[in-house]
């Protein structure tokens, strides 16, 4: 593949020691679809320059902010095109907005912004731009779950009647915040992460799950947010319960103080004539159960497994894939949106996108006016 196949990336956030920036990486060299050439990878400028040389960025496209990076990239022939965000939530929707206006195509990291009022506006935002704005939804890009929204989609379970969506963690289960550990100190302030916590997230990852593989958006909720730690100012717990203007039912319970569980995304839908179910650490495999029928086990890039599933497979079945390989499905999917937008037209396919990225702030404001008046709410 050569240079002129690979879309030139910038990032903001995403230094030394930060999990999720060293992921989006992996995943945008996994296809060999990008390179990253500039960034502004930590609010400390000195701290941000030694994250750079650990990764061989050169020093001279290391920014002490995005709005200098913007304008010297632009500048550039060979400047970067696409941006990616991967700082707290707060400063997610002023970077988008601001990359939008400089002529970046923007990848970011959910949710989408800290408020919906800045949702709103940064979804109207991309609509006017012309710009891909991608959202890592990560579980979006498994095998299995192409699988399962393609097996919806022809109708092999029928009409929908009720969604199930769970993750549980268990890592916020102490006051880990009190001690100073990076991650906990912004995602258990209102000021960073927004007013949702544990549904912010990762309630919107089950939500845009659910959306993603039934194709079905729920019209009303009625939620139950706890902060089970002592002294925390966000929720760590939420029981959500769900309306479909079609007549299913849903509910998504989220956790991050779920003792015993590491990262346990799940998802079951069942329908008229059919269920499935998958879960996230076990994500080659897929459930599905006709009515009246054996229960079925299909697995990545095994027999009965569609099109759309095996085109984001690498390996043969039996050669185990996972979160990486999701997350650079993604990216793969984003450099061919861009790459065919050089020449003026683009296809976001099943990406999730700024419109997902709205839904799930109307998700976390919902639950918040439901959990606090104890009454279903429209979302």
């Amino acid at each position: 593949m050569t240079v002129a196949k690979r879309v030139r990336l910038a990032m903001i956030g995403g230094g030394s020691g930060a999990f999720i920036g060293e992921v989006h990486r992996i995943a945008a060299r996994m296809d060999n679809r990008f390179e990253l050439v500039a960034g502004v990878f930590n609010a400390d400028p000195v701290r941000g320059r030694a994250s750079a040389a650990a990764i061989g960025i050169d020093q001279g496209r290391v920014y002490e902010n995005e709005m200098a990076m913007f304008a010297a990239e632009a500048r550039r022939d060979d400047g970067a095109e696409a941006v990616v965000i991967v700082t707290p939530n707060h400063l997610h929707g002023a970077a988008a907005m601001a990359a939008l206006d400089a002529g970046f195509h923007v990848i970011c990291e959910k949710p989408m912004t800290a408020t919906f009022a800045e949702a709103e506006a940064l979804a109207a935002h991309v609509r006017r731009s012309g710009k891909i704005f991608v959202l890592t939804h990560t579980y979006t890009g498994y095998p299995m779950i192409r699988q399962a929204r393609a097996m919806v989609a022809a109708g092999e379970i029928g009409t929908l009647r009720r969604v199930q969506a769970e993750y549980a963690q268990d890592w916020l289960a102490e006051p880990l915040e009190h001690r100073g550990v990076p991650g906990a100190v912004w995602r258990t302030d209102p000021a960073k992460a927004g007013l949702g916590g544990a549904i912010g997230d990762i309630g919107t990852h089950a939500f845009n799950l659910a959306g993603f593989v039934t194709g079905e958006q729920p019209t009303h909720l009625l939620a139950d947010l706890t902060s089970f730690v002592a002294g925390r100012r966000l929720d760590d717990d939420a029981g959500i319960l769900l309306r479909y203007a079609s007549g299913a039912k849903g509910s998504i319970w989220v956790s991050q103080i779920a003792v015993g569980n590491g990262n346990n995304l799940s998802l079951r839908v069942y329908g008229t004539r059919g269920g499935l179910e998958w879960r996230q650490e076990a994500p080659e495999e897929l459930w599905f159960t006709p009515l009246g029928a054996p229960k079925q086990l299909l697995r990545r890039n095994g027999a009965g497994v569609v099109d759309a599933a095996r085109a984001t497979s690498r390996v043969p079945s039996g050669h185990p894939e996972g979160y990486l390989e999701a997350f650079a499905n993604l990216y793969r999917e984003a450099a061919d949106a861009i790459l065919a937008a050089r020449t003026g037209s683009f296809d976001l396919r099943a990406l999730p996108n700024a419109e997902d990225g709205l839904r799930g702030l109307a998700l976390i404001t919902a639950c918040l006016r439901s959990s606090e008046d104890g009454c279903w709410v429209a979302i």
